[in-house]
């Protein structure tokens, strides 16, 4: 391959506009782990309970998940980059509000507001990178899971600097750079047609119909439970300074970036998805299970959370690549359809960690983490064929070179032989 075609291949060259999305993304991820480092002082300042402080997740992720539901309606009648320009709008005006508010039910309900400017965002971001990147379906998911990942590292760092001043400094920091983003979309997207095809309200449930779908978002919304779990519940029990949670976490996000974009394609390539997949969730809920054990100890409890991001990183790209292949629907409405199951997930488990911990105690909500991520990995091993089914795929459109011979020749067997779904 000559220095050009490599070039060109690559995920990392890309057009301006690709860019501005994928700034974007980053300052939306950012919104996931931005108030991690701040809820123990929101609890104290605004005299909240754990519980109570835990609906900032689940208030922004529930309503993500609802909204999903409508974001194909949406950019179908309205077009792709005025769906993207609504939602960053939105995003840009709640997370300003937020900042302003004086209770923790005024965050809450902001926070609300926030989420349907994430799920508008968030669906068509997806699909506009898929469809506008340079170097395949693989060089576009690995941007975008880059995206992802840099903006859940810098989301607490952001959070863990700016909350150290005052609790309201994360909220307006995402309001200035969401601003800068929307300008930069406004700027270098091009205005794209309206769709021919308009999607109904009722399209995105439809899709989960589809047995690969289905299975891929269930997948998802288990390990999203304990995803969430541990990273809205565990700065409570570390009982350590804004600053020291948002190092925590920030290291946590490196691995979950190197991982997703580095490491994931590698063991990919060696081990396939399917593989990769049982292995890492696995290991998740045993990560998970060390927490649930070793709640009380702050070392192991945070060198447990940093070492997960590792797993977070390689489920992440790996999740995202086989839900986009294994959906005989449009990428938009398979994105929508996922994205509402598995932030349901992401929406319920912090609200319900507070819950179980003044309950019975701060074990239990890890317990019941790691159970999730291994109902998870059943649910997953009733779709392996159609896992099979992704890779050969991506193997014929993306001709990966680094594929070896011992799987080139089992992807083989397996087109023969056909589907057994």
């Amino acid at each position: 391959m000559s220095a050009d075609n490599a070039r060109e291949s690559s995920p990392f060259h890309q057009p301006k506009a690709v860019w501005a999305v994928a700034f974007a993304c980053v300052v939306s991820f950012m919104g996931i782990g931005l108030v991690d480092p701040i809820l123990p002082a929101l609890a104290t300042q605004l005299h909240a309970t754990p519980s109570n402080v835990e609906l900032l997740f689940t208030s922004y992720l529930v309503v993500t998940a609802v909204a999903m539901l409508v974001t194909g309606w949406v950019s179908s009648r309205i077009g792709a980059k005025a769906t993207l320009v609504a939602g960053l709008v939105l995003i840009v005006v709640f997370s300003a509000l937020a900042g302003a508010s004086n209770t923790i039910g005024g965050i809450v309900g902001f926070r609300a507001g926030w989420g349907i400017g994430n799920a508008l965002f968030i669906a068509t971001s997806l699909a506009v990178i898929v469809a506008s990147a340079s170097g395949g379906f693989t060089g576009a998911i690995i941007l975008y899971e880059t995206a992802l990942g840099v903006g859940i590292g810098l989301g607490p760092l952001l959070g863990g600097e700016l909350g150290g001043i005052s609790w309201r400094g994360p909220f307006f920091g995402v309001t200035v750079l969401m601003s800068i983003s929307l300008i930069a979309t406004l700027i270098m997207v091009e205005k794209t047609p309206t769709p021919t095809k308009r999607t109904s309200l009722a399209d995105p449930i439809k899709a989960l119909k589809h047995r690969g779908l289905r299975i891929m978002s269930i997948t998802a919304l288990c390990y999203n439970w304990g995803f969430f779990t541990l990273l809205a519940f565990t700065p409570f029990p570390m009982h350590i300074s804004i600053h020291e949670l948002g190092y925590t976490f920030t290291a946590w996000g490196t691995l979950v970036a190197i991982f997703a974009i580095f490491m994931a394609p590698q063991f990919q390539a060696r081990f396939g998805t399917a593989r990769t997949l049982y292995v890492n969730l696995t290991l998740l809920a045993i990560d998970l299970l060390v927490i649930a054990v070793f709640t009380s100890s702050k070392a192991i409890l945070i060198a447990a959370v940093i070492v997960s991001g590792a797993f977070v990183g390689l489920n992440n790209t790996l999740t995202t690549q086989a839900v986009m292949l294994v959906s005989p629907v449009e990428r938009p409405l398979a994105s929508a359809a996922y994205g509402f199951v598995r932030f349901i997930g992401g929406g319920l488990a912090p609200f319900a960690a507070a819950k179980l911990a003044s309950a019975i105690n701060v074990h239990a909500p890890f317990y019941i983490g790691a159970g999730a991520v291994m109902l998870g990995v059943w649910v997953l091993s009733r779709g392996h064929s159609l896992l099979l089914a992704a890779e050969i795929r991506i193997v014929k459109t993306e001709e990966f070179s680094v594929i070896p011979a011992e799987k080139a020749v089992e992807l083989d067997n397996f087109l023969e032989v056909g589907i057994d779904d």
